[in-house]
C-alpha cells in the first residue's frame, strides 16, 4: 500500500509537469494527493460506483472514466497545493494517472 502511494505521488507530481492544465506546487503536496486518492478510492468511489451502476452498465464501463476525473476533481479541491483547470484536464490526467498504474501494479 504504501509503495502505490509513493508511485502514485511521482506519477501525480510527473503529470503535473506533462499536463499544462493540472498544477502541482511541489511533491509534498503530490504526496498528500496520492494519500487523499487512496483514502478517497477506499470509501468514496464505491459509494459512487454503486448509486451510478445503472449508467456505467448502460456505457458498458466508459462512465467509471468519468467517476475517476470526478473524484480528482474532489482531491484538487480539498488538497492546497494541487489544481486541475477543469473537467477534461482532469479526465485526461485519470487516464495517465490509470496506465501509470496498469504499468507498475
Amino acid at each position: 500500500m504504501i509503495t502505490k502511494i509513493l508511485v502514485n505521488s511521482i506519477g501525480i507530481f510527473a503529470i503535473g509537469y506533462i499536463l499544462k492544465g493540472i498544477h502541482i506546487k511541489n511533491y509534498w503536496a503530490a504526496l498528500g494527493a496520492a494519500i487523499l486518492l487512496a483514502i478517497v478510492n477506499a470509501f468514496v468511489k464505491p459509494v459512487v460506483i454503486f448509486l451510478t451502476l445503472p449508467i456505467t452498465i448502460l456505457t458498458m464501463g466508459l462512465f467509471l472514466l468519468v467517476i475517476n476525473a470526478l473524484m480528482l476533481l474532489l482531491i484538487a479541491a480539498l488538497v492546497d497545493g494541487v489544481d486541475i483547470d477543469n473537467f477534461w484536464w482532469a479526465l485526461g490526467f485519470s487516464i495517465l494517472l490509470s496506465l501509470l498504474n496498469v504499468i507498475f501494479f
